[in-house]
């Protein structure tokens, strides 16, 4: 339990239910925030502290002892809490799915020292770990077959374990893998990659790469274009059982 956070809500007169009021989240998730760990966003972190009378910092001390940028956490903190991530990657193995090999050769050649790429790879990997929680998001996953053609032509033990590693997750009950085959041509998926989270509130975020930074996408017409761009996509992709055919064809023939 984090008394810090209970204490604070005692002496200051809050309850979880008077919190989530003033922040407009479920009573059930400001309830969760005495457990350790669970820790509120990004944007609503600094309002709970003032309504409370502590810092951050005293609150969740654990937040400034993470590795990953900064720049990410906000997306972080919305992927950890949500019950589903619709998630579409034309180019990359999704990070969920990443191998620490995979996850350092996607880095290479970067402008990164060595405690860069190590700091990134652990943050990349921990992220993992919402798939195998006590109660994980739904994840369904769209990959363009460029994905899988791109890890055959890798050196060979990497691309037999990050296939077979994302197979293995495509077993889990919450784990939905789906594929577009090269033989569709062009569609719309490739105007690039893009994350839709759906909270326990029935908020929605989206997140999108480009060369040049990452976006976090709240509002609700922009959401919702991406949503359905996903449909659209999901449209051109394989069913689950034929995806993770293609998938164990190129484990043997990588």
């Amino acid at each position: 339990m984090n008394r810090t956070f209970l204490e604070a809500m005692t002496e200051s007169g809050e309850t979880p239910e008077s919190l989530a009021e003033q922040v407009g989240v479920d009573p059930k998730t400001a309830a969760r925030w005495v457990t350790p760990g669970r820790v509120p966003q990004t944007r609503h972190r600094a309002k709970i502290a003032g309504l409370v009378g502590r810092d951050v910092a005293e609150l969740w001390p654990d937040v400034l002892k993470r590795r990953d940028p900064v720049w990410f956490r906000p997306w972080a903190d919305t992927e950890h809490e949500a019950v589903s991530l619709r998630w579409y990657e034309p180019a990359w193995v999704p990070g969920v799915f990443q191998t620490e090999a995979y996850a350092r050769a996607t880095l290479a050649g970067e402008m990164l020292t060595a405690e860069d790429v190590d700091r990134l790879v652990a943050a990349r990997l921990r992220r993992q770990a919402i798939l195998t929680r006590e109660r994980p998001p739904l994840l369904v996953t769209v990959l363009d077959e460029a994905v899988i053609q791109r890890l055959c032509a890798s050196p060979p033990r990497l691309c037999a374990e990050q296939l077979e590693r994302m197979i293995e997750l495509a077993a889990l009950p919450n784990v939905e893998l789906h594929v577009v085959p090269a033989s569709t041509g062009l569609y719309p998926g490739l105007g690039g990659q893009f994350i839709i989270a759906e909270l326990s509130d029935g908020v929605r975020a989206g997140y999108a790469d480009s060369q040049v930074a990452a976006h976090i996408v709240e509002g609700v017409e922009d959401v919702a274009t991406l949503a359905g761009r996903w449909e659209r996509i999901r449209s051109f992709a394989l069913p689950s059982s034929a995806s993770l055919a293609l998938i164990k064809k190129a484990v043997h023939h990588g």
